[in-house]
């Protein structure tokens, strides 16, 4: 039988194939983002994002997760779990759609962008497409068909990436060749071209499932369904407040933001730091797509809950590797933003963390999934979303998105904390609470010694002001202080 973790590690490469490239081009795109885009401009994208994040969630209303469950079940045919999936979010999605189409006018008066009733459209299609996909997706996981879910989803980044590039290098330039398109999109780049490109990738993307469409049933089994949003429901509301959770800090800027007639631009500036952080999320992102099929195949093994925590010590080990390969060389990594957007660097390292714990929580968390008590999950998030509420209404007036960042790290350790106390009562899993704690110390070590040398060796030395040599060494050091890291956190997590 081959080793379980070696083959949870080649499903995270597969899965991680599509991510790694969703966000190394939303990476890339980042310099031209903050380029073309003043900070108010980018600051609209975040905030149109961050709704759109949050009403993904409502319109699976967490059958994704229920698939897995079900579809694993004895006696359950997984073909009527995912023609229940999809025809319940279908016509969830068509009727968001219709509304979102028949409202657009008062909902962007609302918001405060009259004119752009378009991009509410779009935002509409963006919703419902990529809720129906979503099912299907999870199928392509649950039937271990990695290759398949990373062709699609990467042939909807290349979609979305070259809209992108059309609407943002050529069509500026060649307006009288294509005035059709200022029917959806404005004549000079602002956030509706970020939309409408994303818009269009859907699109494709659905274009693609249509072999898939067919091979469904489309039938319906009330029983069977009713069990599924009964475990499935609780999910999507423990999720909700979870997901707003991660995106309250943009909503409210609108209504808490140091400067009330400048907030859109510290959200862009908040936003061009927090896609700094966007390698922690991208190893995350492979690892869930990967793990949580895993861990629901491997719930029924003898040895499952000693494996779930030797997962847990190898993905905070690489977490913590990727937190020092961006905070020491976030000199070169900076330079990816426009100079008007890099005041906000420092808060990177607060979101690297913040993200690190997210990932441990996803592992932690997999006990009220696995035992059935998904209800608890609801109040886990909850006092997660309390929290970051209370931190950015208290804050934010003085200290803008420096306290959207601490926002989001309390959140996630109050939330780690709370789960792992419950997960020791109902699912106990035997982790090894003093070896990740050390491999945390040791990353905090590392971390505080590069703070040190930096403030005392190399005080002032900066990539473009000093010259080259120091800068190398400077560099040099950094290497050689991760290089320690890893032999450190390997031996630690080696020892039997």
């Amino acid at each position: 039988m081959a080793n379980p973790l070696k083959q949870l590690a080649g499903q995270t490469v597969i899965y991680g194939l599509s991510t790694i490239l969703a966000r190394i081009i939303n990476f890339l795109f980042v310099p031209i983002y903050t380029r073309l885009l003043s900070p108010e401009s980018y600051g609209v994208v975040t905030e149109f994002m961050a709704y759109i994040a949050v009403l993904q969630v409502v319109l699976v209303l967490g059958l994704e997760t229920g698939c897995f469950r079900f579809a694993n079940k004895e006696g359950v045919d997984p073909k009527k779990v995912y023609s229940n999936a999809f025809v319940t979010v279908f016509c969830i999605s068509a009727t968001f759609l219709a509304l979102m189409i028949a409202f657009a006018s008062p909902i962007a008066s609302l918001l405060g962008y009259e004119g752009y009733q378009s991009c509410i459209m779009y935002m509409g299609g963006i919703l419902a497409l990529d809720a129906v996909t979503a099912i299907l997706f999870a199928k392509l996981r649950q039937e271990n068909k990695a290759l398949k879910f990373a062709v699609f989803k990467t042939i909807k980044i290349i979609t979305e990436t070259a809209a992108n590039l059309f609407l943002f290098l050529w069509f500026p330039k060649h307006v009288d060749s294509a005035r059709w398109l200022l029917h959806f999109i404005s004549e000079t780049p602002d956030f509706s071209y970020v939309i409408f490109a994303i818009f269009i990738s859907c699109i494709v993307c659905g274009l693609l499932f249509i072999p898939d469409f067919a091979k469904l049933s489309f039938r319906l089994d009330s029983k069977l369904l009713r069990q599924m949003l009964a475990y499935s429901f609780p999910l999507m509301v423990a999720a909700l407040p979870g997901v707003v959770n991660d995106f309250l800090d943009r909503i409210l800027f609108r209504f808490f933001d140091t400067n009330a007639d400048a907030w859109r631009s510290s959200l862009g500036l908040y936003q061009a730091a927090v896609k700094l952080a966007v390698i922690m999320n991208l190893f995350i992102q492979m690892f869930r797509y990967a793990a949580e099929p895993f861990f629901f195949r491997r719930a029924r093994e003898k040895d499952s809950k000693e494996l779930y925590a030797s997962v847990q010590e190898y993905f905070t080990a690489f977490c913590g590797l990727v937190f020092l390969g961006v905070i020491l060389y976030i000199d070169i990594i900076a330079l990816i933003l426009g100079p008007q957007f890099r005041s906000a660097v420092g808060i990177v390292p607060i979101m690297l963390l913040s993200y690190m714990i997210l990932g441990m929580l996803f592992n932690v968390s997999m006990w009220y999934k696995l035992s059935g008590k998904t209800n608890m999950a609801i109040w886990i998030t909850l006092s997660g979303l309390v929290v970051t509420a209370i931190v950015i209404i208290l804050f934010m007036p003085k200290y803008s998105y420096w306290a959207a960042a601490f926002g989001h790290l309390a959140s996630y350790v109050v939330m780690f904390a709370i789960s792992s106390v419950l997960g020791a009562r109902y699912y106990p899993i035997p982790y090894r609470w003093g070896r990740l704690g050390l491999i945390l110390l040791i990353m905090g070590a590392v971390y505080g010694v590069s703070m040190i040398v930096d403030n005392t060796i190399f005080s002032g030395v900066a990539l473009g002001h000093s010259p080259a040599g120091t800068v190398v060494a400077k560099l040099a050091v950094h290497t050689v202080l991760i290089g320690f890291y890893g032999i450190a956190v390997w031996k630690t997590i080696r020892k039997k």
